[in-house]
């Protein structure tokens, strides 16, 4: 077992894309760290890097006390598992399993044993005979996790290997992947588009963009101090609303389009920075679980176009409209006329609320997250 550290490792294609700039993390020995991001944002580059599957172009990898930049694959003592699992179709599940020792020459009884032990860790004991065409798609992602645990890696590297099961059986997997890692204590990287695979496997999440390193913090810390509006939008679901608005000259008020709410005490003592943008223009943030039909005396009201209600059973997601922009969008028509800008409310099940109503919203304006209008970087709480 080891930790991997990544310093200014950077990777760029002969035709000169840059797809990973400039990258440093640490992962700790047993940490699960869970590297998120849109199609293309060069999270698989940079799990291929530390695999050695591809060749970095600048910076330094270190797997425990050891550079590996020029070590093989092979010979870096991790173990990758894939979303296409990899298994070999004529082979049995035990040989599957225990294949990457038999090109070792591991003695057989020892071989055996080890088989023995990964399929009782797993629950494939009674499935060691069968091949893996046999083999649900949960069980056959059981036997690729169990041919690299034989293998009692430095560290696993995991590429979407739930992605192509079913919702149901994806949220069983995830769970036995992360009981099996913390079982284990090898350090892991996991790969995902899914940002709620990130926040519910992740002891860190490192969130990437354009190659890019956006944040890597604990998933309860990205989700309430996003340092950008990209992270605050790409991680929650369903998505965070964000709207221009101006914050009115004495720092008391946000302007919402023609609406008005009053800034709670809360929030103005956690965000000293908002001072310097007085009379100006930023970018607000409301979580959806931060709107309620509950009204109360002296709460902020927002008043909204009800477009659709999803009725989930445990919640409603409410689509409204107001008369504010959505940030960073062509939010003015032909005319010039502000398009209205369009969000979503998390509700309780049961509130009436039905598409074509006008009706208020209370915002609990000490959860809103800030963001300057033109850089998009948060405009951060004290001690933050």
């Amino acid at each position: 077992m080891a930790e991997i550290c990544l310093e200014q490792v950077s990777k760029r294609y002969p035709n000169g894309v840059l797809a990973v700039k400039s990258v440093t993390i640490a992962i700790a020995d047993g940490e699960f760290l869970v590297l998120v991001g849109p199609s293309g944002c060069g999270k698989t580059t940079l799990l291929r890097m530390i695999a050695g599957l591809e060749q970095i172009t600048d910076g330094i990898i270190r797997i425990g006390d050891r550079v590996v930049n020029d070590v093989s694959s092979k010979d870096r003592d991790i173990a990758m598992i894939f979303q296409n699992y990899a298994l070999y179709p004529h082979m049995s599940v035990a040989q599957n399993i225990g294949f990457a020792l038999k090109l070792r020459k591991v003695p057989k009884p020892i071989i055996k044993e080890k088989v023995r032990e990964a399929a009782s860790l797993l629950g494939l004991s009674e499935w060691l005979e069968r091949k893996p065409g046999q083999l649900s798609g949960g069980q056959r992602q059981r036997v690729a996790m169990g041919r690299a645990i034989v293998r009692e890696p430095a560290a696993f590297l995991m590429d979407e290997p739930l992605s192509n099961l079913d919702a149901k059986l994806r949220v069983q997997m995830r769970a036995e992947v992360s009981r099996l890692q913390r079982r284990l204590g090898v350090a892991t990287v996991y790969v995902t588009h899914d940002q709620m695979e990130a926040m519910t496997m992740g002891d860190r999440v490192a969130v990437m963009k354009d190659g890019v390193l956006q944040q890597c913090d604990a998933p309860q810390i990205i989700y309430d101090q996003p340092t950008n509006v990209f992270v605050a939008g790409f991680i929650g679901s369903p998505a965070i609303n964000l709207f221009e608005a101006i914050l009115e000259a004495d720092g008391t008020d946000l302007r919402l389009g023609s609406q008005t709410l009053a800034l709670s005490e809360v929030s103005g003592t956690l965000r000293p920075a908002l001072a310097a943008y007085r009379g100006g223009k930023v970018v607000v943030g409301i979580r959806p679980e931060h709107l309620s039909t509950q009204l109360e005396a002296g709460c902020p009201l927002l008043d909204v176009d009800v477009n659709l209600v999803e009725a989930l059973g445990s919640e409603q997601l409410v689509h409204f409209s107001i008369d504010a922009p959505l940030a960073f969008s062509d939010s003015r028509d032909q005319s010039g006329l502000t398009i209205k800008g369009e969000g979503i409310a998390r509700v309780e099940p049961r509130a009436a609320i039905k598409p074509g109503d006008r009706r208020p919203f209370t915002v609990d304006t000490s959860k809103l997250l800030f963001f300057d209008y033109e850089s998009g970087l948060a405009i951060c709480p004290s001690g933050s």
